[in-house]
């Protein structure tokens, strides 16, 4: 994995994980909450490991069906991208599919 993205990979999950902790506190106090769409365009992005955590070790968002359905179709989107934006194989691919 290109360093760069080994990085971007971690901000983003710290960044994620941030935003788990404070939608629970804010969940506990009854304030304005982190919407879902935020929660998961960060997953998109690359902060999944994050938000993998800060649902087991806050216990966040993980009894409701539909939040965890779509962050498990945000992780394979994530996964799928970066395995064909970080692979060789998949450059190889892609080089031969653009000359035939």
């Amino acid at each position: 994995m290109p360093e760069p993205v080994g990085l971007a990979y971690l901000a983003l999950s710290a960044i994620t994980l941030a935003l788990y902790a404070v939608d629970k506190a804010a969940a506990r106090a009854d304030r304005r909450r982190i919407s879902e769409n935020t929660l998961h365009l960060f997953s998109l992005v690359g902060g999944w490991p994050g938000a993998l955590i800060g649902q087991q070790w806050l216990r966040h968002k993980t009894v409701k069906a539909e939040f965890r359905f779509v962050f498990w179709i945000t992780v394979v989107i994530n996964v799928t991208a970066f395995v064909l934006v970080c692979t060789p194989a998949a450059h190889a691919l892609l080089a031969w599919w653009q000359t035939h």
